[in-house]
């Protein structure tokens, strides 16, 4: 087997699908069944969300990435943080086990900032602690930003400040496949040129590598990113996206502000983690939060890629600790 093909067998990122084998290819063992806390739906805004609890004390929400992904891609490792907090982990509308996987036109960022405050409502939360991952932070920032006497804590953990920086995201992506795998960028150059957008499976074979590639300190970690049946929703995503979106950001995201000019006004504590082998939301985009939120705690993850707390959990999870359990969270 070649490099390339072991590549693409580890894929599983949230910004592709992984490939399928082929129907003749030898069927793998099944894998383990992913162990998830107790659940239930919740009325939220007119739709029923999925909410996952584990452990007691302040509320620690989870919100995941995608922006079509479940909240499975933090399973099992966050149960640490059950020994001492009540860990909420929950799928947005039209994905994973929420309801509304079919209207995805009833799915917004708005709607998903809306949303979670729906659900703090729902289960009678005065305040929360809030890690977003990915485009969960952004989720998190917009709430934060609106809704500051309800956040204590807020971590902000290998994420984006606005659309410009998914587009860069996007850019610099292509630039690590031309350089590291010119032969498969020569196959999307080929289909670019020929008008198949990024929705096809064709196109999505050719941009599979760069899972591995481009978004973890070790590709071999890649496997540690867990996934299960209908934790994705990809018909949602190419809406979210925009079906070119290896190339320009679309959809939802091409909409989303930017929101360096208001991250000074978050004054409750602020942890801002980055992945110094992150080749998408790449170090030097990062230091955009350091900048435009001085009064935050920036870490960069000198082990990590896109997933810290995946890669390097023995520094994440003492960071978040030593925020949650802090004074200053307290007041």
């Amino acid at each position: 087997m070649t490099h390339i093909h072991r590549m693409l067998l580890m894929t599983t990122t949230l910004l592709s699908t992984t490939v399928s084998a082929s129907s003749h290819a030898p069927s793998a063992p099944a894998a383990p069944p992913i162990p998830h806390a107790p659940g239930r739906l919740v009325a939220v805004n007119g739709t029923q969300l999925w909410l996952e609890e584990e452990g007691a004390g302040e509320p620690v929400v989870l919100l995941a990435g995608g922006p079509a992904s479940s909240h499975v891609i933090f399973h099992p490792v966050f149960s640490r943080l059950a020994r001492s907090f009540r860990v909420l982990y929950y799928d947005y509308r039209g994905r994973g086990r929420s309801h509304g996987r079919e209207d995805i036109r009833a799915v917004s960022f708005a709607q998903d900032v809306e949303d979670l405050e729906g659900l703090r409502r729902a289960l009678g939360l005065e305040r929360l602690s809030l890690y977003g991952f990915s485009y969960g932070g952004l989720v998190a920032q917009a709430y934060a930003l609106a809704h500051p006497e309800r956040v204590r804590n807020l971590v902000l953990a290998n994420t984006l400040w606005g659309a410009e920086m998914w587009q860069r995201n996007h850019e610099n992506i292509n630039r690590e496949l031309e350089n590291q795998y010119p032969e498969l960028w020569e196959r999307i150059e080929q289909l670019r040129a020929a008008g198949v957008p990024s929705s096809s499976p064709e196109m999505q074979q050719a941009f599979s590598v760069h899972g591995p590639l481009i978004r973890w300190y070790n590709p071999e970690h890649a496997t540690r990113l867990l996934t299960e049946p209908g934790a994705r929703n990809q018909p949602l995503y190419w809406s979210f996206v925009g079906e070119r979106i290896d190339f320009v950001v679309g959809g939802e995201v091409a909409r989303l502000p930017d929101f360096r000019p208001r991250l000074k006004e978050l004054r409750m504590p602020v942890l801002i983690l980055a992945g110094r082998f992150d080749r998408a939301l790449y170090p030097k985009l990062q230091q955009e939060f350091r900048r435009a939120a001085h009064q935050a705690r920036f870490v960069m993850l000198e082990r990590s890629g896109s997933f810290g707390h995946l890669e390097e959990p023995e520094t994440v999870f003492p960071l978040l600790e030593e925020l949650l359990t802090s004074p200053l969270s307290r007041r």
